[in-house]
């Protein structure tokens, strides 16, 4: 359901504006933690090392980025959204770290939207991009779809996100989330890049990401619970709609999901392929907790967003990257490969939460 007399691609245009607009002026955070605070990492006093020794390269399929940091989804699908992309675009390419851009399905219903996502590619002809689109968007036709996504951009990978939280607090979804599974797995065979399946921020179970693996996706994005609440920005955009049932129902599902590092923990877990952090990361000292428990790389979209709006994107990246480098050098690793060896305490609610969900054999 939506507003009448607005064709479907005008209305995905519309919701990708009131999206940036809403997590730029509104408070739409999750109103609990990642649970990275549970996670301490034991300081080193002697790392017999200099901080400029430290290598923060890592590989990622089959590629070796300069830090393990991902510009995660953020938009595109309408013109405001070009220079975002653009800007991200050449941020990845400077600093050689990979770029996700928003989901495409505003670039399959309307052509004149495809550049707004293309830029990133002609900007950064070497970047690692990788496409994005939502599981049920392709169930009609997963194979030829999902290739489509990925030619818009020429991707180096493909984003399958699944939000079925966010689906079913809109004010115009429809909810239909069968032969999701299907869908990916035809996709998965379909294309010739790897294929990434990332919540949207309720994070991923082990349960789920054993599934994932069986059929052939190559790496997980966990996005959990912790940083922007897209049930949240739901109750933002109902309330411009008037729905106020619809806003309630969102403020009940407000802080839905798994804790990111609870999710992180539960699909490294369960799985061997590579696991990408996300969801409330927001410091080097996250990337790096992440890291120490086996994360590929971590992911951000919120604050790489206000960075840009508040003209400091690079500035950002340059901070968070000092983060990682200290956090690395004051846990006494060199590398990421002496990373996964450092020492750490887990306490608190994310402690609880691996004895309830019987993980005591690898992470106590």
């Amino acid at each position: 359901m939506h507003m009448k007399g607005i064709s479907d691609d005008e209305f995905v245009e519309e919701r990708k504006l009131e999206h940036i607009k809403i997590i730029l002026e509104e408070d739409i955070d999750y109103r609990v933690s990642t649970w990275f605070e549970d996670i301490h990492l034991i300081h080193n006093a002697l790392p017999e090392m200099d901080l400029d020794d430290i290598d923060t390269r890592v590989e990622f399929l089959g590629r070796v980025f300069n830090y393990p940091i991902l510009i995660d989804s953020m938009t595109g699908g309408t013109r405001k959204a070009m220079e975002i992309n653009r800007a991200l675009a050449e941020a990845a390419g400077e600093y050689n770290i990979p770029v996700s851009c928003g989901s495409q399905k505003a670039g399959l219903l309307n052509k004149d939207l495809v550049d707004t996502y293309r830029v990133m590619r002609d900007v950064c002809p070497d970047c690692y991009i990788i496409g994005n689109v939502g599981g049920h968007d392709i169930v009609s036709d997963p194979g030829g779809i999902a290739s489509e996504i990925v030619s818009m951009i020429e991707a180096d990978a493909l984003a399958i996100h699944l939000n079925p939280l966010q689906e079913a607090v809109q004010h115009e979804s429809t909810v239909k989330h069968s032969r999701v599974i299907d869908a990916i797995a035809e996709a998965v065979d379909a294309l010739d890049v790897p294929v990434i399946v990332k919540e949207t921020g309720a994070g991923i179970s082990m349960e789920v990401a054993k599934v994932l693996e069986s059929i052939g996706v190559a790496a997980i994005n966990v996005a959990g619970a912790g940083g922007t609440s897209w049930s949240a920005v739901e109750v933002y955009r109902n309330m411009l709609r008037k729905d106020g049932l619809m806003a309630d129902v969102g403020k009940a599902f407000w802080n839905w999901g798994i804790p990111t590092a609870a999710s992180l923990i539960e699909v490294l877990s369960a799985v061997d392929i590579p696991v990408i952090s996300s969801g409330g990361v927001r410091s080097g000292v996250d990337i790096v907790k992440s890291m120490v428990l086996g994360a590929s790389l971590a992911g951000m979209a919120q604050p790489f967003l206000k960075a840009y709006f508040n003209g400091a994107l690079k500035e950002f990246l340059e901070k968070v990257i000092h983060e990682i480098r200290i956090c690395m050098f004051l846990v006494g690793a060199s590398n990421v490969s002496s990373l996964r060896e450092a020492d750490y305490v887990i306490t608190g609610e994310l402690l609880e939460w691996i004895r309830q969900r019987g993980l005591e054999s690898r992470w106590l």
